[in-house]
């Protein structure tokens, strides 16, 4: 049979859905652990999820210091031959925090997973946070805070934060290049103390997982409480604080072009109009084909990207709308961004244009599910987000019952352009 290219191939939708959902076992110190035994390769993920962020630090960098410097060096290894064991044994590590958890990854073979988990498990139980070294990454990421305090976007990106939630909220309250200075091994200890103890952390294992790989898991973090289990720290509640005024223009004279970044408070990822929020984001400007992208882009030609998204914090969101454009296009984007409002707040999109909008996004969400890692992410999200088992058929009901109704209402809902606020970065023309 000879195909005919001129004739794209029918479009089927997505029958069924499912994903697969992790062994959830309580270890005996009482760390919880979830396994999600997927995959061939012998390769292994393990992930130790700490409560403690941005949220809950007493000052600036004191959360992601004392997450980056678990490598720097315990009782046992330096931070040098931290290094090369990993190396050896062909292992990678990712610490990374957020604004209210924080996050220690391994990827290993798994033939060498009892070597690799004994260096991590050294790191998150016996960290020495050691004086020298702590200078030299204060040092690094002061000079990577100046590189990125002259980007019109990063500025932008701040400006709408604190504009919106407040310089006193945690959302809104960013570092300074002073803070750097004031980072000590004391501080970092304190955060450690509080919040890396057995009774705070979650463990998540995915890949091929044998019986050996949950044994060593359970000798080095499970069978006895480690850390200072004692501390039990509350989460503070902050009220936000947004600015009464409508825009807010950053001056930077040397900027070729200028940032935009448009925000409005949103409802967090529990409220009941949440998952469909999201379909009318994407249709909105979440995608190439999106409105957003297909005035302002292809039409107009003001801007090479331009987009809107959720994004979620604890107990709240915002919709973004963000681009970087020639400094005399501003107006005229954010002119264009209000029309697209007008109009998705009083005509109905087509079901064709719905349509495209659902087919995108449950692709993208096989795209996102189809492997033991992606699988990891998933179930880490919904943690650290709060969120039920049922989340992710949920959401696909969501994207597959939104209407063109939907749509309206809640454009007509949320997208209050009064409330709108507006951040622009770059030179005053």
């Amino acid at each position: 049979m000879i195909l005919d290219r001129t004739v794209s191939p029918a479009i089927k939708p997505m029958s069924d859905f499912s994903i697969q959902q992790p062994e959830r076992t309580m270890m005996r110190n009482g760390m919880p652990l979830n396994i999600i035994n997927a995959g061939t390769e012998d390769v292994v993920r393990f992930d130790i999820l700490i409560k403690g962020g941005q949220w809950d630090q007493d000052c600036p960098l004191q959360a992601m210091f004392t997450n980056r410097m678990l490598r720097e060096g315990t009782l046992r290894f330096s931070s040098a031959e931290i290094a090369e064991k990993l190396d050896y044994y062909g292992a990678w590590l990712d610490l990374s925090s957020s604004v209210n958890y924080g996050f220690v990854t391994l990827y290993s073979m798994g033939k060498f997973f009892p070597q690799t988990i004994e260096i991590l498990a050294s790191m998150l139980k016996e960290p020495v946070f050691p004086e020298k070294e702590l200078s030299v990454v204060t040092a690094v990421n002061k000079q990577q805070f100046r590189v990125n305090a002259e980007r019109v976007d990063v500025m932008a990106r701040k400006a709408l934060n604190r504009e919106l939630f407040g310089k006193a909220h945690p959302l809104g309250r960013y570092a300074e290049l002073d803070d750097y200075d004031r980072m000590n091994t004391g501080l970092l200890q304190s955060f450690y103390r509080k919040h890396y103890h057995s009774s705070n952390v979650s463990g998540y294992v995915s890949g091929k997982i044998t019986p050996e790989i949950i044994k060593c898991i359970h000798t080095h973090f499970g069978d006895a409480p480690w850390g200072d289990t004692s501390c039990i720290v509350k989460q503070q509640d902050y009220s936000v604080q947004q600015t009464e005024k409508k825009r807010v223009f950053v001056e930077k004279e040397d900027a070729l072009q200028s940032s935009l970044r448009m925000g409005i408070l949103m409802p967090d990822w529990n409220h009941s109009d949440y998952l469909k929020l999201r379909v009318m984001a994407t249709l909105f400007g979440g995608y190439f084909g999106s409105r957003l992208m297909s005035n302002i882009r292809e039409d107009k030609g003001y801007t090479y990207s331009i987009g809107s998204g959720l994004v979620s914090y604890p107990g709240t969101g915002v919709m973004l709308i963000s681009t970087e454009a020639a400094n005399e296009y501003v107006e005229s984007i954010i002119s264009e961004v209000y029309k697209e409002i007008d109009l998705l707040c009083n005509e109905k999109p087509s079901e064709q244009e719905l349509e495209m909008v659902r087919n995108y996004m449950l692709g993208d969400v096989c795209r996102s599910y189809e492997s033991a890692i992606s699988l990891s992410d998933a179930w880490i999200y919904t943690e650290i987000s709060g969120l039920s088992d049922d989340f992710f058929n949920r959401s696909i009901e969501a994207i597959r019952e939104t209407t063109p109704e939907d749509i309206c209402r809640l454009a007509q809902t949320y997208l209050v352009k009064e409330r709108m606020l507006e951040i622009v970065v770059g030179k005053n023309i």
